[in-house]
């Protein structure tokens, strides 16, 4: 049994919908994220709970909860574990390779490598030098005790992407999935998760898919004080770049069919691009950020080719039923707060419900807007939004808003809230300039 997990970051349900009519299998119209961004989201996808429950939140993004990850149960069954992430949140630093038995990254994450030349750091230290600071770089590249060959070739994957030059500097990480898909020899028990990026800021996809340049976008400032961007050049970046995530998954798929027996795709979180005055999905739990397609294909037969019927799925779902859907395809044991997408709709179904969390900013966005003399007290503390068939309530800086109808949703939150059994983590792990460099690159810090 070979099980693909493809997360397509920041991908909204409204943009899945206008641009992956393609793809086939179960489509969940319903689905919901537990939490607003990439890590709390994530860690409940790996783990099976709240990300207050694992103590993975805004002021504590490792993954060090005590509970045991996918890649791990599916090793500990005696499967193969691989990964792809071209997210720098999903990644090494933060201890997000729990149980692969292979990690790759794209080349945000060739960064990350401490025997890598720190690229980032150079470049923001030096960029007043003028072109000679490159012989320095160079000189340090050649007599330091960093690895020469992947630090000169990360060097000039940079500087190449920046010209936009070469297929290696293409875009966020999609090119070089495709490429890791298609040269792994996948054996007969696998598991594979991969995250793409091109959904994500900065919005820049290949020449030929923009209709607009990439904006500068700072989603917290941009709510806080208003997008400098036009807000109509932003939507279309956003749609460029998901319409070239379409195509590069499509590919990806493709390789994915002839290979596994389930592929499971969805997003961690949407986006908010300009509805209720915010941006990004740092901001809240706006349902266009708490929303998130689901799809889930499964091989009928031995042809690889020989594809699912296309279903549609009503029920109301949560990132926790994929966790223990993921476990139950392989008939793996393992304690999940979700149910198994599957099984025919519950009996109970019209009875679920879900919270969402939202636990304020992160210190690095915490210093930065209040360094630049933001009030950051709107968006720096605890929110939740429910989720049941038919409703979506959602606490938010200026009061509670509802989509659908629902008795007393404020109680039913914190009833849930109450039930609990939360982990206070340490504070924030320290991480290299490189990953900081990335973190900002990307707007989280």
């Amino acid at each position: 049994m070979n099980v693909a997990l493809v997360v397509l970051d920041t991908l909204r349900k409204d943009a899945f919908d206008a641009h992956f009519d393609w793809l086939p299998g179960q489509r969940f119209e319903n689905a919901y994220s537990t939490s607003h961004w990439t890590v709390p989201a994530h860690a409940s996808l790996f783990a099976g709970k709240y990300a207050s429950e694992l103590g993975v939140y805004a002021g504590a993004q490792l993954l060090d909860c005590e509970e045991p990850v996918l890649a791990e149960s599916f090793g500990e069954a005696g499967y193969a574990t691989r990964a792809f992430s071209a997210n720098v949140n999903v990644s090494r630093p933060f201890d997000f390779h729990r149980g692969f038995d292979q990690f790759e990254g794209s080349w945000r994450l060739e960064a990350l490598s401490e025997n890598v030349f720190d690229w980032d750091g150079f470049i923001a230290e030096t960029r007043e030098q003028g072109a000679e600071r490159y012989l320095h770089a160079l000189h340090e590249v050649l007599t330091g005790d960093c690895d020469m060959i992947p630090s000169l070739r990360r060097g000039a994957l940079l500087k190449l992407r920046d010209l936009g030059w070469g297929k290696a500097t293409r875009d966020d990480g999609a090119t070089e999935a495709l490429q890791f898909v298609r040269e792994t020899d996948f054996g007969e028990n696998e598991f594979l998760f991969v995250n793409l990026m091109e959904a994500h800021t900065p919005y820049a996809p290949p020449e030929e898919y923009r209709t607009v340049e990439p904006p500068e976008l700072n989603g917290l400032r941009a709510t806080l004080e208003g997008p400098e961007e036009n807000p109509e050049t932003i939507l279309r970046a956003y749609d460029d770049s998901v319409r070239y995530l379409s195509d590069m998954y499509r590919a990806i798929f493709a390789e994915l069919c002839a290979e596994f027996d389930y592929v499971i795709t969805l997003s961690d979180h949407g986006e908010v691009l300009g509805e209720y005055d915010a941006w990004e999905h740092l901001c809240g739990l706006y349902p266009e950020v708490t929303r998130i397609p689901l799809c889930i294909w499964e091989r009928k037969q031995d042809e690889p080719g020989d594809y699912q019927t296309d279903t549609t799925r009503n029920e109301t779902v949560s990132l926790l039923d994929v966790h223990r859907t993921v476990l139950d395809v392989a008939n793996i044991d393992g304690e999940s707060r979700g149910r198994s997408l599957l099984e025919e709709t519950a009996e109970n179904a019209g009875e679920i419900e879900f919270l969402a969390e939202y636990h304020g900013l992160t210190n690095r966005h915490r210093i930065a807007l209040a360094r630049d003399g933001f009030d950051t007290e709107p968006l720096d503390g605890e929110m939740h939004g429910l989720i049941a068939p038919g409703y979506y309530g959602w606490e938010a800086p200026n009061g509670f808003h509802e989509v659908g109808e629902k008795e007393k949703p404020r109680e039913r939150i914190e009833s849930l809230v109450n039930e609990l059994d939360r982990r206070v983590a340490e504070d924030d792990v320290t991480v290299s300039e490189a990953v900081e460099a990335q973190l900002h690159d990307l707007g989280y810090a």
